[in-house]
């Protein structure tokens, strides 16, 4: 779905590349997590996957990106956009309506969808993000996470084959991010699209993605599985990223010789309290069996 090779750009101005030499292919169908510490780039690479960069941003662009093998240097983002749906950091950018149905119907409308679509179309989107109740609210009147929930069914409504979401949880509390991951989690599996979002909190991407996108200072360090790509916990804190506490957890077992050689590293992977809580008791119960 997603092909990129030889990919660097700097910004215009700048000293130093934004990104550089980066070459990754992403599946139809994936749902890929983005990190890095402040400045990696990851804005910087939606903005290239959604075709901002290099038709609104402009600076030295080389390599390539191919969205279904249409590449993005030869289409605008207003063309690119029946194609990637994109959700910004700045949410309330993206609200240009007074009420919540005017809000999904400005895109169809000026996108030119077919009339006798538009009401099965909006209905669906506030259906899949279970809004509807939302529909005649006035936008002002919404919560951060409903507002999310908002934008997210305005480009549902199009029909995108990808959705590139930008630190969608940036303002959100705890509650409204999990919120967040399972609507995307239930629109992979359920619709097939697929999803690219650059997210801080890693613990959310931990729980949700399938695989993960790791940048320091514009640069690819990592790519694959999260359980994979999570082996390399010691590259991704030299790269400020917080790895999760169950990582740190096995990571200390080991050390302590709590884990036997055996068991491969990518076993001792957990990805949530749940998955460290079974592996600390199968560790226990080794131990014990060991020791009769």
């Amino acid at each position: 779905m997603i092909k990129i090779e030889k990919l660097s750009f700097k910004y215009q101005n700048a000293e130093a590349n934004a990104l550089e030499d980066i070459s990754l292919t992403i599946d139809k169908g994936d749902f890929v997590g983005l990190i890095g510490e402040s400045g990696a780039g990851k804005t910087t690479l939606c903005s290239c996957i959604n075709s901002l960069i290099p038709h609104h941003y402009t600076g030295d662009f080389y390599g390539s990106i191919k969205i279904a093998d249409q590449d993005t240097f030869d289409v605008k983002p207003g063309e690119l956009a029946l194609k990637v749906g994109s959700v910004f950091q700045d949410i309330e950018s993206q609200l240009v309506s007074y009420f919540v149905e005017d809000e999904i119907l400005f895109g169809l409308e000026n996108f030119g969808v077919p009339a006798d679509q538009i009401e099965s179309r909006l209905a669906g989107a506030l259906e899949a993000l279970d809004i509807t109740e939302l529909r005649y609210r006035e936008v002002s009147s919404l919560s951060g996470g409903q507002k999310q929930k908002v934008v997210i069914a305005a480009i549902l409504a199009l029909e995108p084959d990808v959705l590139v979401l930008d630190e969608p949880t940036g303002e959100l509390d705890p509650a409204s991010s999990v919120q967040i991951f399972e609507l995307l989690k239930k629109l992979n599996e359920e619709k097939g699209i697929t999803i690219v979002v650059a997210e801080q909190k890693i613990m959310l991407l931990c729980e949700y993605v399938k695989k993960l996108i790791v940048l320091e200072k514009g640069k690819l360090i990592h790519y694959g599985e999260i359980r994979s790509t999570l082996t390399h916990q010691k590259e991704m804190e030299e790269a400020g990223i917080n790895c999760p506490r169950v990582l740190t957890l096995t990571k200390k077992m080991a050390e302590e010789k709590l884990i036997p050689a055996t068991c491969k590293q990518e076993d001792r992977i957990c990805l949530n309290a749940e998955e460290a809580a079974a592996f600390v008791k199968k560790m226990s119960k080794k131990r014990r069996t060991a020791n009769a």
